[in-house]
């Protein structure tokens, strides 16, 4: 990849998306994955049951810490290494979660999960790679179609759970293997990437704006708001469902048709949703995604029949969907491209912050409230509450500031 401006063309684009679609399908499969089964393992694994999604907890704290050395790598070299990396540290992160399985030790199974989230983060750069040489017009749509890929993992994912779970005599280790085979045969996908790295800036060029000027812009601290609450509060919900399920009385293979069209509906709708915002405008459809989120806390809260998990992880992923989105495609557009490395690695590393945090209280709520997995399941959909106050309140200050205006 050669240093040259930018160009404004979609044909590019158009292919790069392609090329990011089959990676989120294919390599975005071990995600789902991973948190069908961490949690289970981790149960079986921990000496506590309030630490069975530690694991999941310690993929998300990779991610994190991953973020913004991703970000700067990817300034400097490319996306294609960039992503090459992350599919390296998604093999090597099975590969040491395989054997702490062998080896019936939670720490390694800790281990193989907090390498496994340099994949994680590098997997959460494709949305801002799609937009990299995309127009103004067709940027959100873009990074809706690549999201859109994971309608893909969202089937094969689980699926390929459901067959390799029990594959072995170790439980799960079937799965581990799985991942292994995905990485090193997704990695060749990003040899057609073809996405130019920003140029170089001369040295009498202005230094950009510093990461608290950037945050202190209302768009992009709005932006960056909505990105954290709509993606920690999926996590908080989803990392305890496998776990609601099970210990509500359904089977291994339910929790799994349930994260299965949790994660359909978190990626299905991108096929509109970037036509959504150029038609509405981005702040309606980050606003309708708050609402659908607070939706899904409603039905959660109504009972633990299957229907119920069913539609409250359904609309979880479809409030997301719009949250996510709409913020993404906000912060794109708010930065220059010399402030690109500094502002993702900065956004992603906030908004994984946040999802280490939900994950985190995701296991203890479910575990360790009340008692039992009805109890658990109420107070992690009740912790939704003050993180949509936040974001909404956000929301509707950046409206109002924009009429003042």
């Amino acid at each position: 990849m050669t240093d040259m401006p930018l160009p404004q063309t979609d044909a590019r684009t158009r292919r790069n998306v392609t090329v990011l679609v089959l990676a989120q399908a294919i390599l975005g499969a071990q995600m789902a994955m991973m948190f069908v089964v961490a949690g289970l393992a981790g149960q079986s694994l921990a000496s506590n049951v309030c630490f069975a999604t530690l694991p999941i907890s310690l993929i998300v704290l990779g991610s994190m810490l991953a973020a913004s050395p991703l970000s700067s790598i990817m300034q400097k070299y490319g996306r294609r290494v960039g992503f090459m990396l992350g599919t390296l540290a998604g093999a090597l992160g099975a590969a040491v979660a395989a054997y702490g399985l062998y080896q019936a030790s939670f720490f390694w199974f800790l281990m193989g999960s907090l390498i496994s989230g340099i994949y994680m983060s590098a997997q959460g750069f494709y949305r801002f790679a799609a937009a990299d040489t995309a127009s103004d017009a067709f940027r959100p749509k873009a990074i809706s179609y690549v999201l859109a890929g994971g309608l893909a993992s969202a089937v094969i994912g689980p699926q390929l759970v459901k067959v390799t779970s029990q594959a072995v005599v170790i439980p799960f280790l079937g799965t581990y293997a799985a991942i292994i085979a995905i990485n090193l045969f997704g990695a060749l996908l990003f040899l057609f990437l073809d996405i130019p790295r920003p140029p170089v800036p001369a040295a009498d060029a202005p230094p950009g704006r510093s990461r608290w000027e950037l945050l202190t812009t209302p768009r992009i601290a709005v932006a960056v708001i909505c990105a954290m609450v709509s993606y920690a509060l999926m996590n908080l919900v989803m990392t305890s469902t496998p776990l609601a399920v099970v210990g509500c009385g359904f089977s291994q293979d339910r929790a799994a048709d349930v994260v299965t069209g949790h994660v359909l509906a978190m990626f299905a709708p991108s096929f509109f949703t970037g036509h959504l915002i150029a038609r509405f405008g981005v702040e309606k459809i980050m606003g309708l995604g708050l609402v659908i989120l607070a939706g899904a806390g409603v039905v959660a809260l109504q009972g633990v029949e299957i229907e119920n998990f069913f539609l409250a992880l359904v609309l979880l992923g479809l409030g997301w969907n719009f949250g996510f989105i709409g913020a993404t495609s906000m912060l794109a557009g708010a930065h220059e491209p010399h402030e690109r490395g500094r502002m993702q690695g900065l956004n992603d590393l906030l908004v994984f912050g946040g999802v280490t945090i939900a994950s985190l209280a995701s296991g203890g709520l479910m575990n360790c409230s009340g008692g039992t997995a009805q109890a658990g399941w109420t107070a992690v959909n009740l912790a939704m509450i003050p993180a949509l106050m936040l974001a909404g309140s956000a929301l509707v200050w950046l409206v109002l500031q924009g009429r003042r205006a």
